[in-house]
């Protein structure tokens, strides 16, 4: 260790005792460097927390940007091309939840012209215990079955779903305007009516009246349930079945379009109260990417945290450590001529160099996870430009608190009484 003698003030201002004397900074490298690596095993496992540490949170960083890029490449094109309006609902004296407001037959004539919507159709289930049977013949020992329900949909209905016909076809709008009794059925309505075909012009019993059907849907992205169902036109249904309200107003749109579309949508039913309708439309994809890096960012960082704290703890029992095996040296440098602020630099730097070291160790090993887990999957890497030098920050921040009270504490040992401890 060089020391050099201090400046005007140090010498003037001293009186009796030993000269004051500086470390210079690149004694202060040298020395602190030379401490960190003299114990090379020890320095290993003094890193383990703090690389874990901060590999997790790169690799935080890296995943939730990664897998909310995937979300956004994989969007569900179904989910955010469609919005939904309902009635609004209160709660009324009995407890019972009423309808505020009431869809009007007319709806999908109102929203057609709406920027971004491409198809409309209505929606509803047909109340009451409607009894459909294959055959109008029911045999009183034979043991009673559920029936399928019973749904009124628009001409649109099945595009609006994206629902396949399997054979046979959709109702179209002279159907609708005719109110005639046609019906398609769902994939698991037909099986269990027995119905597997329509060239020979099937009809299925809805009561006591015949509806031919037409054809069988084997497929939906949207209402599921219209598989284990009898569709009829909504014409048909308010003539026949009773049918007096629509559930729901389906909307197809375009990718985009969902906020206007909500907006627009309740306006063009009702412009006096459209407050009275619920609407559901898609997020955005920028709203589900930072839902998602807010959901991966929690769990990653709450493990980073923990690693991060084992990290700092292990650097500031190895400091420790290292001040009490030292005594003898810090007594000698002390009896020298170095100031306290001197040793502490010194511990200090030495924490902080430990903290740097894990921190590039770290982001080394986060940014290697990230791009395995990448390749293994498939996917395309995402990381920010900052996360590298946020890693070894952090790294350089856990050090420096760590070895803060360390340092204090070599600077508070007295020269005699390290060296008589020595």
């Amino acid at each position: 260790m060089r020391l050099r003698p201090g400046g005007r003030r140090a010498r003037e201002g001293r009186g009796t005792g030993a000269p004051a004397a500086t470390i210079s900074l690149r004694d202060l490298v040298h020395e602190s460097l030379e401490g960190v690596g003299s114990r090379p095993s020890r320095l290993i496992i003094t890193l383990l927390g703090t690389v874990l540490g901060i590999a997790s949170l790169v690799a935080t960083i890296g995943f939730a940007q990664t897998a909310a890029g995937q979300i956004a490449q994989q969007f569900d094109a179904l989910a955010a091309t469609r919005v939904t309006v309902e009635p609004g609902t209160t709660n009324s004296a009995g407890g019972k939840e009423r309808a505020t407001a009431r869809i009007p037959w007319d709806a999908v004539q109102r929203t057609d012209g709406l920027v971004g919507v491409v198809r409309a159709a209505l929606y509803a289930k047909v109340p009451g215990a409607t009894r459909v049977d294959a055959v109008q013949v029911v045999d009183p020992s034979e043991a009673r079955r559920s029936s399928p329900p019973v749904i009124a949909g628009s001409t649109d209905l099945l595009e609006v779903v994206e629902g396949h016909v399997q054979t046979g076809r959709f109702f179209d709008a002279g159907h609708e305007r005719r109110a005639d009794r046609v019906a398609v059925l769902g994939a698991a309505a037909a099986e269990q009516l027995g119905v597997n075909r329509v060239t020979g012009q099937p009809a299925v019993f809805i009561g006591d009246r015949a509806y031919t059907v037409i054809g069988i849907v084997d497929e939906v992205g949207t209402r599921n349930g219209l598989l284990d169902s009898v569709i009829v036109p909504v014409s048909t249904a308010r003539s026949d079945l009773g049918l007096t309200t629509v559930d729901s107003l389906d909307i197809r749109i375009d990718v985009g379009a969902g906020q206007v579309v909500a907006h627009q949508a309740p306006i063009a039913l009702d412009p006096n109260s459209p407050e009275s309708f619920k609407v559901s439309a898609p997020s955005s994809t920028s709203e589900l990417r930072q839902s998602v890096e807010a959901d991966v960012n929690v769990l990653f960082l709450a493990i980073g945290i923990v690693a991060l704290i084992g990290g700092g703890i292990g650097i500031a029992n190895v400091t420790l450590l290292s001040v009490a095996e030292r005594r003898g040296e810090i007594g000698l440098r002390r009896a020298l001529g170095a100031r306290t602020r001197d040793i502490a630099r010194q511990f200090i730097f030495e924490s902080l160099t430990t903290g740097v070291l894990g921190g590039l160790i770290g982001v080394a090993v986060g940014l290697f996870a990230l791009i395995g887990v990448c390749l293994a999957q498939q996917w395309t890497p995402v990381i920010a430009p900052w996360a590298a030098p946020l890693g070894v920050l952090v790294g350089a921040l856990v050090g420096l608190g760590a070895g803060a009270y360390p340092a204090v504490k070599a600077a508070r040992i007295e020269p005699v009484d390290a060296l008589r401890d020595a």
